[in-house]
Order: structure tokens, then sequence, then C-alpha cells
């Protein structure tokens, strides 16, 4: 009988212990995926899939849906575009099992999602920020501030080189660890024919971990390299 209980005490710890790790295995950082200019939060559909793939839940993931679907040029950072992605940040953070969330931007969502981590001043709880064609030196297409500068996309609160937006922005740190993907190939960042600004990938962001080229275009960047992102925020 002794014996018995002892093999049945010891059953027991064993299933106790195992439920433990199982709940610690499954406990990840809420993720923040934040579209770029006009888009949806469809647009990540392929790293939800993934993400999903390797044992995150829907709860998990948050798609914060910002801006208006139907003109490009009225969306910047500054206003309605901004609410949207500040709750998803924080209901993220909220509910996060860890206490740490990892946000991937795409696009002038990568820029807004690092805007309102600083305005937020919760970079300490970001564990991984990952910019995908982010256009964080600006884009040469809207010009230099404040010359040539011809919509708010381009303007005081958007992407033209040195805008006072981009000025605020620089040499904040967005998380732990930042990582950039980016493309010589990106019809957006690269439309003008350089990539470069003031001698350095307009996706690159300053301090950061590591910087990953594809030859993709824009959208690309976002949909073919689930499993990149995925190895950044794992």
């Amino acid at each position: 009988m002794y014996n018995y209980k002892n093999i049945v005490l010891t059953t027991l710890f064993s299933l106790f212990a195992s439920c433990s790790l199982m709940l610690q295995a499954a406990c990840v950082d809420a993720v923040v995926l934040v579209h770029g200019n006009t888009a949806t939060p469809a647009s990540w559909n392929n790293t939800y899939n993934y993400l999903i793939s390797k044992g995150y839940s829907s709860s998990d993931i948050y798609r914060p849906d910002w801006g208006s679907k139907s003109c490009a040029a009225c969306n910047d950072h500054s206003g309605s575009e901004e609410t949207p992605v500040r709750n998803a940040l924080q209901q993220a953070l909220a509910s996060s099992c860890t206490g740490k969330i990892d946000v991937i931007g795409h696009s002038m969502g990568a820029t807004l999602a690092a805007q309102q981590i600083d305005k937020l001043a919760i970079a300490s709880q970001v564990n991984s920020f990952v910019g995908i064609a982010g256009a964080f030196r600006g884009l040469l297409s809207c010009g230099v501030y404040p010359y040539n500068v011809w919509n708010s996309t381009c303007g005081s609160a958007g992407l033209s080189v040195s805008s006072p937006f981009l000025d605020g922005l620089y040499g904040t740190r967005f998380g732990q660890k930042v990582y950039s993907i980016k493309s010589y190939s990106d019809q957006v960042v690269c439309s003008t024919g350089s990539c470069l600004v003031y001698g350095i990938h307009s996706s690159s962001i300053w301090g950061e971990n590591g910087s990953y080229t594809y030859v993709l275009g824009h959208f690309g960047l976002q949909t073919d390299t689930a499993a990149q992102q995925y190895q950044l925020i794992k």
C-alpha cells in the first residue's frame, strides 16, 4: 500500500509538472502587426497564419485598422491615424502573459508604430521591433521638408525627408531589439531610383540589431517574409 501511494503521488507530481511546462511553453509575447498606408489588417494574413502554426493563439495577435483606405495622400502620423495603433499596443501589453510585446510594422505602419511606442514610453516593454519597408529616413518622392511637400503623407507629420515628424523620431529606441527588413527593389521607398537618404537605405533604423535585405517588392516584403519575421520575434 505504501509503495502504491508513492507511485500515485509521483505520477500526480509528474502530471502537474508536465502541465506547468506546457503552460510555460504556451506563454508568448503578444504581437502587434501594423499595416501600411491604405492597407487593411488582412494584409498580415500570411504572418498571422504562420504565427498560428507556431503555437500562437488568435488572442495573442493584434492587428489594428487605421487610416483612410481611399486616400493615401490624406494619411499621416497625426490624429485619428494614431488612435487604433495606440489602443492595440496598450491592449496587447495588458493581455500579454510575458509582460512584453513584439511589434511588426509595414511601410507607413512601421513609422506609425514607432511613434506610438515613443509616445507611450513603452520601448522597454517591447521585446522586438521589426520595421518592414519603412521610410524611417524619409521618402525622396516626398521631397525634403519644407520644399515640394505636396500632401499630408509628405507633410510635417509625414514622410518628407527631414520632416519635423521624422526628425523628432530620429535616434529613438523602439524596443530592446530592433530590426529592419528592406529591399533595393522596393517600388515605394526606392521609387525615385534610389533607396538612399544621405547615403543610408531609408528602411534602415538607427541602432538596429540587424537588417535583412530581400529581392522583393514593397508588398512582397510584408507577405513573403513571415518566417523571417517569426525568427526575429520568437
